[in-house]
């Protein structure tokens, strides 16, 4: 598996929400609409990974406070059913990427 590849296609998610589906959680859509695409942006723009967030450089997580919150991101690699793991993370074609965001006190 390429780790570039996966970064890659990581940060393609959390940016643009484009190469996967995305979640959230009741306690961030409890923030509602405006303060949502407030959070998004900012993930968007998140750029804080280091080994001890990030210790396998795939950019598949992150925490950062959001108007007074915790706020966590994952990504996690499901295969093309959503019945198990990803084979291959780095193949797009039989990985299905999903990003989910909550509150961290909803981890």
């Amino acid at each position: 598996m390429s780790v570039e590849r996966i970064r890659f296609l990581n940060d393609q998610l959390r940016t643009t929400l484009t190469g996967g589906r995305a979640f959230m959680t009741p306690g961030i859509a409890a923030l509602g609409p405006e303060a949502v695409q407030r959070l998004l942006i900012a993930i968007a723009k998140f750029d804080a990974f280091s080994t001890a967030n990030d210790p396998h450089g795939e950019r598949d997580f992150g925490m950062l406070g959001f108007e007074g919150l915790s706020v966590i991101f994952k990504i996690e690699y499901f295969d093309a059913n959503f019945e198990f793991g990803s084979p291959d993370p780095a193949d797009p074609t039989v990985t299905q990427r999903v990003i989910t965001v909550m509150l961290a006190e909803e981890y």
